[in-house]
């Protein structure tokens, strides 16, 4: 029974391993090709202004933009591959924490008979209104 329970114990580590690397790695590396590119600068240089609103440097949008459209481990796999200090990534990961999904979780509302504009809405509200607050709080303090 025990090397029953630690073989469907390993074989479920490994297919969750398996299923978050399909998602984690294409995503760090294609942000660190675009380090190394003209492309990621060109993003930062038209979304700057936006995240100085958060405290966030401008190539910040890529953890946002992978979390909300993809899911929470594209985000986290964008944040590892481009140079954040640690309060820069606590404000993404808050700001994610309410908008992450969003594809996912809004084709879910619609099943729901929720309004899908008010659930966006707040969502995406609660993080820009927690992203400033952490953000320019954490500035503050850092």
């Amino acid at each position: 029974m025990f090397f029953t329970s630690v073989s469907k114990g390993i074989k479920k580590g490994l297919h969750t391993t398996w299923t978050l690397a399909k998602i984690v790695i294409p995503v760090y590396v294609i942000v660190t090709i675009l380090k190394y590119t003209p492309v990621l600068n060109f993003v930062a240089n038209i979304f700057r202004p936006f995240m100085k609103i958060f405290n966030l440097p401008g190539e910040a949008v890529l953890p946002l933009v992978f979390g909300n459209l993809v899911n929470l481990y594209a985000g986290t796999a964008a944040m590892g591959a481009i140079d954040l200090t640690p309060m820069q990534i606590t404000t993404i990961a808050v700001m994610l924490s309410f908008s992450h999904s969003m594809l996912v979780e809004t084709a879910v509302t619609t099943k729901l008979n929720a309004k899908v504009s008010h659930v966006v809405g707040i969502r995406v509200g609660l993080a820009i209104v927690f992203g400033i607050l952490v953000g320019q709080l954490g500035g503050a303090l850092c």
